[in-house]
C-alpha cells in the first residue's frame, strides 16, 4: 500500500475507532429515511410547499448524507489541525495531506450516502437508482466542502458544528417544493441535488441544467474543501 493510501485510510480509521461511529453511521441514514421524511412532508404543506409524500421520503436520504458528511468534514478539520500540520512538516506537504482528507472525506460520505440509498431503496423504492445515487452523493460532497470551509474558519467544536447544523436546517426547510414561493430556495446549494431526487421519486427524468448544475456545485464544493484542508495542514510562518 501506497504511502498516500495508508495516508488516507488511517484518517478513516480516525473516525471509526470508536465502534458507536460506525453504528451511527447506519443508524442516522436510516432514522432520516424512515422519521425525518414526515417531519418534511408537514413542514412543507405548513409552509404552501407541494412536498409529496414520496418525494419526502427520498429527498430525506440526501439530507441524511448532507448531515453526516458535513458533520464529520468539519471535525476532519477542526479536531486535526495540530496533526495534519506536523504530518506536513515531516515530508508530506500539505497538498498530500489536503488531498489524502479529501479521499477520506469522501470514503466517508460514500458510506453514509450507501446507507441512506439502501434505506430509501427498502423504505420506498426507487424507480432511477443510478439518478438517487448520484444525488444523495452530491449531497455528501456538497456538505463536505461546507463543513470544512466552517472548519476552517471556527475552531471551536461546539460553535462550528451547531453552524453546520445552521446551514443544513436553512437548506433542508427552505428547498425545492418546501415553500409556496422561491425565496431562499432558489439559492439553495442543494436545489439541484434535491431536484434530481424529487424527479426519481416521481419516475420521471431530470432536465439537464439539473444535472450540470450538480456536477458544478458538487465540484466547486470539494475544491472548497481542498483549500480548507491545505490551509490546516499549512504550517504557520
Amino acid at each position: 500500500m501506497s504511502a498516500f493510501a495508508e495516508l488516507s485510510s488511517s484518517f478513516v480509521r480516525e473516525h471509526l475507532r470508536a465502534p458507536l461511529t460506525l453504528v451511527l453511521l447506519v443508524l442516522i441514514p436510516a432514522f432520516f429515511v424512515l422519521i425525518f421524511a414526515s417531519v418534511l412532508g408537514e413542514f412543507a404543506e405548513a409552509l404552501g410547499g407541494s412536498l409529496a409524500s414520496r418525494s419526502a421520503t427520498a429527498i430525506s436520504a440526501g439530507w441524511a448524507a448532507a448531515f453526516l458528511s458535513g458533520t464529520l468534514a468539519f471535525f476532519q478539520v477542526s479536531s486535526s489541525r495540530e496533526a495534519d500540520r506536523r504530518l506536513a512538516v515531516a515530508g508530506l506537504g500539505a497538498p498530500r495531506v489536503a488531498l489524502a482528507r479529501i479521499v477520506a472525506a469522501l470514503a466517508l460520505g460514500a458510506t453514509v450516502s450507501a446507507a441512506a440509498f439502501f434505506t430509501l431503496w427498502v423504505r420506498s423504492g426507487i424507480d432511477h437508482p443510478a439518478h438517487a445515487a448520484v444525488a444523495i452523493l452530491a449531497f455528501a460532497a456538497i456538505y463536505i466542502g461546507i463543513g470544512a470551509l466552517i472548519g476552517a474558519l471556527v475552531s471551536d467544536p461546539l460553535e462550528g458544528s451547531l453552524l453546520v447544523m445552521l446551514v443544513w436546517a436553512i437548506d433542508a426547510f427552505s428547498g425545492p417544493q418546501m415553500t409556496s414561493g422561491s425565496g431562499v430556495g432558489a439559492f439553495t446549494p442543494t436545489r439541484h441535488a434535491a431536484n434530481l431526487l424529487i424527479d426519481a421519486a416521481a419516475a420521471r427524468g431530470s432536465p439537464g441544467s439539473d444535472w450540470i448544475g450538480v456536477g458544478g456545485i458538487a465540484l466547486g464544493a470539494l475544491a472548497v474543501a481542498l483549500g480548507a484542508f491545505w490551509l490546516a495542514a499549512r504550517a504557520r510562518g
